[in-house]
């Protein structure tokens, strides 16, 4: 899991790297930071103003956030004379030039750690002669996230089936017994097996709009997932039992066994990348073609809350 070494505030995470310190637990490491930029700040933003014609002012677009660059300021290293080049060496193989984004968790305060998923873009380390005496300072590591919120650590999920309704009460036909009342145990009426309302209340705890990851599970026909506000992701296709679509609504892709359906959306289906979880709470129905009433589909959403 991101974040597992990062156990209070005043600890950064980087893929095996802690950096920073922390009296409580006797955290300590080699590495400290003085200050980290563009981490309690806003994304730059793209903005979609137009500008009037023949009057003041301009009409309001989109604003669209650019990347999220964090800088670690003040990095210093300490370590016993002579062993400086051994906690340089750790810090480098941590910290190389990579391809693909990976967590980077930071513990501020009280309100817990947040992740980015970022890729290292500068790593600085002044050498001057205090790397005799096992001490470096002046350092900084810089990274940049193409996606630009911030994230809780801990990923939520629920589910749901279709709706059902519940079996009721059971009146002992064929043999015509009447209602069972649960005696002699007196445990009261059996009011039949709970149905499902197909819906799912999820929250958000963030500041920012969230990205779900959807998963469809057939026997399933025409598979729809629809918010309270009437958007929609809905898909002209039957799925079977070991059947699972994946809809990534950040990356925009919908994958049934590593194959694109992206082409089966109905036209009433909004973009991927338009459904999106709002910060509070939000309601989400699953439904399907009529006739297609299987116990066993499943939606699943998971999601992260998301801040700005």
């Amino acid at each position: 899991m991101a974040g597992e070494l990062v156990t209070g505030p005043g600890l950064i995470q980087w893929g095996s790297l802690l950096i920073g310190r922390r009296q409580a637990t006797a955290t300590i490491t080699p590495y400290r930071w003085r200050t980290v930029t563009g981490w309690e700040e806003t994304p730059a933003l793209d903005s979609g103003n137009a500008m009037r014609a023949q009057q003041h002012g301009g009409w309001p677009g989109r604003l669209l956030a650019q990347t999220r660059t964090v800088t670690i300021e003040g990095l210093m290293l300490r370590a016993a004379a002579g062993q400086i080049g051994a906690a340089v060496r750790t810090l480098n193989a941590a910290c190389t030039i990579a391809q693909d984004e990976a967590p980077l968790v930071i513990w501020l305060d009280d309100r817990g750690p947040l992740l980015v998923n970022a890729r290292l873009i500068r790593r600085f380390i002044p050498p001057d002669l205090s790397w005799q005496q096992g001490y470096a300072a002046g350092g900084a590591l810089q990274f940049q996230a193409t996606d630009p919120r911030r994230y809780a650590l801990a990923e939520q999920s629920l589910s749901t089936a279709l709706p059902a309704p519940e079996s009721g009460l059971a009146w002992g036909t064929p043999t015509e017994t009447g209602l069972d009342w649960g005696s002699p145990t007196e445990t009261g009426l059996a009011w039949g097996t709970t149905g499902s309302t197909g819906d799912m209340t999820v929250t958000n705890s963030g500041d920012a709009e969230a990205h779900p990851v959807i998963e469809l599970r057939g026997p399933v026909t025409t598979p729809t997932v629809t918010t309270g506000t009437g958007l929609r992701l809905e898909y002209d296709i039957t799925l079977a039992a070991t059947d699972t679509l994946v809809i990534d609504t950040w990356a925009g892709t919908v994958l049934l066994g590593g194959q694109s359906r992206i082409a089966t959306a109905t036209i009433r289906s909004a973009p991927e990348n338009a459904f999106t979880l709002p910060p509070g709470t939000s309601t989400l129905s699953f439904r399907s073609a009529p006739g297609s009433t299987d116990p066993g589909a499943l939606a699943t959403l998971r999601w992260r809350s998301a801040y700005w």
